[in-house]
């Protein structure tokens, strides 16, 4: 493992990230403009040209705004849930192939951090911790109908994640019947 290969990675990484979070708020600007338009208004059009930099806004709001935390709660774990919930969601990107191999620099760059062949069991594994960050920020606030929230939360996600992991199965033993003798 050389030093060029960990700076690929690292800026592969970097990439990834950027891309995926400033996707979700132009995606969500994109939502935003459509619902103006279904509505009949104007919509986000004040920050920058044509409203492009309202995700910037939108996150520099974000960034600077008050935080509460309840009287009682455990700070640390308060604090800690949410990014128990997004760290998941963002790990589970290094699988995703964006593409083949590439050519930069005279290098051979592949399009994707991670060539496992179980990748869309690590999917599945990896998704399924953000449930851990729900339950967690109800606990942390020390509030009994927030803990009530959090684990009806958390057993709505796991019904989901039921039918996730069914639904793979149910696809290789459609291929297998295809291939079965006696069907064709």
């Amino acid at each position: 493992m050389d030093g060029a290969m960990i700076l690929e990675w690292v800026l592969k990484s970097a990439f990834i990230l950027l891309f995926m979070t400033a996707g979700f708020a132009y995606t969500t600007l994109f939502e935003r403009r459509m619902i103006a338009k279904f509505q009949a208004r104007i919509g986000p059009n004040r920050a920058g040209p044509w409203g492009l930099l309202q995700p910037v806004a939108d996150g520099l709001k974000l960034i600077f705004k008050e935080e509460l935390i309840p009287a009682y709660a455990d700070k640390v774990m308060f604090v800690l849930a949410p990014v128990i919930t997004v760290i998941p969601s963002l790990i589970v990107t290094a699988v995703v192939p964006w593409g083949g191999v590439v050519d930069l620099f005279g290098r051979k760059v592949a399009l994707y951090l991670a060539d496992v062949n179980v990748g869309l069991l690590y999917i599945m594994a990896v998704t399924s911790i953000s449930v851990y960050g729900i339950t967690l920020a109800g606990w942390a606030s020390n509030n009994k109908y927030a803990t009530l929230g959090g684990l009806r939360s958390t057993a709505q996600m796991i019904s989901y994640e039921i039918a996730m992991g069914l639904f793979p199965s149910c696809a290789g033993l459609l291929g297998w019947l295809r291939s079965a003798w006696w069907i064709r």
